[in-house]
């Protein structure tokens, strides 16, 4: 290490309701890499919307060092987002962020926070990923992003990841390209984190630990269902990719998961609706076509009855 360089200016930009394990495992690997170097490699500047504590979804609050507006000489920014993000509409934000961008800062963006930098309009011809959780609202309403459903992603001076303890496998990665591997691997110890991840590591567990069997006919079956939400397919083509036939297929998904093929594949596209309902502005007639139904009313029968409750009122 160069002894007489000056520390990098990582700032920090909580978004009200963020997750603290998110905004942790972005934060503390700085912290750790001082330490462990016995001289300051990072210096981080929190920033707020306003002067007051940002408060996170439990009880942590962040004070800021600095305003959104301010120009506190950064060579790199994280926005780490979470909650409901699909009501969160910050102009003013989106236009510093941009001003950012084009003074050669690199921006980065943890869990909800690729939401924000993609309505900012800085992710465009970017690759990209963001939790999963907001993925599908995303791809909706901006279907030209490049959108990996991976870990993190590092694509020249945009650094995103899906949130949770993802960040520290993305910091790992920052710090081993400023630093060397050897002290990033310290610096990655120091958490008991000595399961590095690449970033195309998955985002959630696999198919046969989700859906809770391992029949290859039904996780085939699933497969098919989740790659065919908007255009669903009928149970004949569903057995013909899952290679049985279709009362076959329909005798499995009843003895394993206690209901037939399509009756699972409808939950699912409802699921997947209540998703774009909960983390989107799309309109229902828009989550209705995402989702496979004809139309609006379509969707608020299925929905009901699926639920118990209109899509309005859940909404």
């Amino acid at each position: 290490m160069d002894d007489t360089q000056r520390p990098e200016r990582i700032g920090i930009l909580p978004v009200a309701e963020f997750a603290v394990m998110s905004y942790a495992a972005t934060v503390e690997p700085l912290r750790a890499a001082n330490l462990l170097a016995e001289r300051p490699l990072y210096e981080v500047v929190h920033l707020g919307m306003t002067d007051g504590p940002v408060p996170s979804s439990g009880a942590v609050v962040v004070p800021p060092d600095a305003q959104v507006g301010d120009a506190p000489g950064l060579d790199m920014l994280f926005v780490i987002a979470g909650g409901d993000i699909s009501a969160y509409h910050e102009p003013r934000l989106y236009r510093w962020l941009a001003r950012l961008a084009r003074e050669g800062v690199a921006l980065g963006g943890v869990s909800g926070g690729p939401v924000i930098l993609a309505r900012a309009g800085l992710m465009a011809r970017r690759r990209m990923t963001v939790h999963w959780e907001y993925a599908e609202a995303l791809a909706e309403l901006s279907p030209d992003l490049a959108i990996e459903r991976t870990l993190y992603v590092i694509d020249r001076d945009r650094m995103t990841c899906a949130g949770g303890t993802a960040p520290l496998d993305m910091m790992h990665a920052l710090i081993a390209r400023q630093h060397g591997a050897a002290f990033a691997r310290q610096v990655s110890d120091w958490f008991m984190h000595t399961d590095i991840r690449p970033p195309v590591g998955p985002q959630r567990g696999g198919l046969a630990q989700r859906v809770g069997v391992h029949t290859p006919a039904i996780l085939d079956a699933v497969e098919a269902m989740e790659s065919h939400v908007a255009d669903p397919l009928d149970l004949d083509q569903l057995a013909t990719i899952a290679g049985v036939s279709a009362r076959q297929l329909n005798r499995l998904f009843s003895d394993q998961l206690d209901q037939p093929a399509m009756r699972y594949y409808r939950a699912l596209r409802l699921g997947r609706a209540q998703s774009l309902l909960r983390n989107s502005s799309m309109s229902l007639t828009q989550i209705a076509l995402a989702t496979g139904f004809a139309n609006s009313s379509h969707f608020s029968r299925a929905y009901s009855a699926q639920f118990g409750q209109a899509p309005s009122q859940y909404r």
